[in-house]
C-alpha cells in the first residue's frame, strides 16, 4: 500500500471501525448479530456477547421443525459463559452425546419415531457445538463433532417415511453432499426445490431450514452443500467460489437424472450468504424455473462500502488488496478483540475462503456481488426477501429488487410479527408459509 492510497484512507479508518463497534456489531457472513444490547432491546440471554444470543435464537428457531427443544436449548444456555468457545462446545457436545445415545437406545427397543426426533436433534446440537472452534481447524473437536452430527442425521434421514435419501452430487473432481427429500415414495414427476445454505450453515441444517416445509407442500427438495460450506470444507477443505453457477449447474444435472422431478418445475433456494449465491447461479443457468434468495445480497460489500464516502472506497479496497498494508491489519486485529462477531466471522471467513489473514478474507469477500449487470441477467421469477433487523444487509433485498428485470417480487418481514430477525429466526412457519405459497403460485 503506498504513501499516497494511506493518506486517503486515514480519514475513513475510524468509520470502517465504527462498523463493527462492540455495542453494534455485525458478521461479515452468515449470521448477523441480533438488534444491540441496548436497554430499549437488550437480549434475554447473553445480553453481552450478540453473537453467542444470534447463534441461541438460531437454535431456539431449529425447534419449529423439531431440530431443538426451547427447554434444552435453555438448559445448554445456562451453562454457556458468554465469549466462552470451550464452554459453548462442552455445554453443546454434552447434551448431543447424551441425546444421541438415547436415540440409539430407543431404535434397538423399537421405538423409530422417538429415535428419529432425538437423532435430528442430536444432529443440530453436534453442529452448534463446533460453531466457535473453526479459528483452529485442526482441532479434533471440530472433526468429532463433524462425524456424529452427520452420523445422526444420517440415522435420522433413514427413519422418515418417505426416506430421505443421502446422495452425492459429481462436483468437477468430487461429489458435493446431500440429500433428497422424496415428497412422496411414487416415481411421478414433482415440482423440485434445489437448497442451499450460505456463509455457515449446513446441507443436515435444511431439515429445520425450508426442506421439511417444501415436502409437506408436495416439493421434493434436493438440499446440499456445496465448496465452502459444511460438508466439502470439513471433509475435503473445499472453499467457496463466487462463480455459483459452477456448482448449481451440476446440481441441476443430477436432479434432471431423477425419474421424480418435473423437468419444467426446478426452483432454486439460497439462504443468508445463499442470498447471493444463488442469485449468481440462476443468472446463467437458465433451466430454473424460479428463484428465492433468503435474504436477499446484492453486493456482499455493502457493509463495508457504507461506512466510507463514494469516493473514498476505491482507496480502501486498494489497501484490501495489497501485498502490504499494515494499518488495516491492526485495525482488523483490533475490532476482532472488541467485538466477539467480528472474531468469529473471521476465524470462519479465513477457512471458508482459503484467506492467510482477515485482510485477506475481505478481499475475497470482495468478489460476491450481482453487479456489472449479473442480476439483470436473471430471467426466472423471483422472490426476494427481506428482514427488518437484518442490520448488516440493510438495504440489501431492496438492491437486489431494484436491479431485477425478470418477473419479481419482495415480501418483507417485520419485528412486530416476531419475524424481524436474519432469515426471520424463530418464526420459520409464518416466513414459509409466505415463501412457499408464493412458489406454488408460480410453478402453479
Amino acid at each position: 500500500m503506498n504513501r499516497r492510497t494511506l493518506l486517503a484512507l486515514a480519514p475513513i479508518l475510524a468509520s470502517t471501525a465504527a462498523l463493527f463497534a462492540p455495542d453494534d456489531v455485525l458478521a461479515a457472513g452468515d449470521a448477523p448479530a441480533a438488534v444491540a444490547a441496548t436497554p430499549e432491546r437488550k437480549p434475554p440471554l447473553f445480553p453481552t456477547d450478540v453473537q453467542f444470543w444470534y447463534e441461541t435464537q438460531r437454535a431456539f428457531g431449529a425447534a419449529e421443525y423439531g431440530g431443538a427443544l426451547f427447554g434444552e436449548v435453555l438448559a445448554v444456555s445456562s451453562r454457556i459463559a458468554p465469549g466462552d468457545y470451550d464452554s459453548w462446545y462442552g455445554a453443546y457436545n454434552d447434551f448431543a452425546d447424551r441425546i444421541a445415545k438415547e436415540a440409539s437406545d430407543q431404535l434397538a427397543r423399537g421405538h423409530r419415531i422417538s429415535a428419529r426426533d432425538g437423532f435430528l436433534r442430536a444432529a443440530s446440537y453436534y453442529q452448534a457445538s463446533e460453531f466457535f472452534l473453526h479459528g483452529d481447524p485442526k482441532d479434533p473437536r471440530i472433526a468429532r463433532a463433524y462425524h456424529l452430527s452427520t452420523d445422526c442425521y444420517h440415522q435420522c434421514a433413514k427413519l422418515h417415511a418417505p426416506v430421505i435419501e443421502p446422495v452425492e452430487i459429481p462436483y468437477e473432481n468430487t461429489t458435493l453432499p446431500g440429500y433428497f427429500h422424496h415428497a412422496d415414495g411414487s416415481k411421478s414427476p414433482r415440482p423440485t426445490l434445489i437448497m442451499h445454505t450460505g456463509f455457515d450453515g449446513s446441507a443436515e441444517e435444511m431439515h429445520v431450514s425450508g426442506a421439511r416445509a417444501a415436502v409437506e407442500r408436495g416439493y421434493n427438495v434436493i438440499a446440499f452443500d456445496g465448496p465452502g460450506q459444511y460438508g466439502p470444507l470439513h471433509r475435503e477443505g473445499l472453499v467457496f467460489r463466487p462463480d455459483w453457477e459452477k456448482v448449481i449447474t451440476p446440481v441441476v444435472d443430477f436432479a434432471l437424472e431423477q425419474p421424480s422431478v418435473d423437468p419444467k418445475r426446478i426452483a432454486l433456494m439460497g439462504i443468508s450468504m445463499g442470498g447471493v449465491l444463488a442469485p449468481r447461479a440462476a443468472a446463467f443457468e437458465k433451466r430454473l424455473a424460479a428463484l428465492i434468495a433468503n435474504d436477499g445480497v446484492y453486493d456482499f460489500s455493502a457493509a463495508f462500502r457504507s461506512t466510507m464516502p463514494a469516493d473514498k472506497w476505491e482507496p480502501f479496497v486498494e489497501a484490501v488488496k495489497a501485498d502490504a498494508a499494515p494499518q488495516i491489519d491492526q485495525l482488523l486485529e483490533g475490532l476482532a478483540k472488541k467485538s466477539p462477531t467480528v472474531r468469529w466471522s473471521q476465524a470462519h471467513g479465513m477457512w471458508s475462503t482459503g484467506a492467510a489473514s482477515p485482510r485477506a478474507f475481505m478481499a475475497k469477500a470482495l468478489d460476491y456481488h450481482l453487479r456489472d449487470g449479473i442480476a439483470e441477467r436473471i430471467s426466472c421469477p423471483t422472490l426476494v426477501c427481506e428482514a427488518e433487523d437484518d442490520l448488516f444487509f440493510k438495504g440489501q433485498p431492496q438492491a437486489l429488487y431494484d436491479h431485477l428485470t425478470c418477473r419479481k417480487t419482495l415480501v418483507r418481514f417485520t419485528n412486530a410479527e416476531g419475524a424481524g430477525a436474519h432469515c426471520q429466526v424463530g418464526a420459520s412457519r409464518l416466513a414459509f408459509a409466505r415463501m412457499f405459497d408464493w412458489l406454488d403460485e408460480t410453478l402453479a
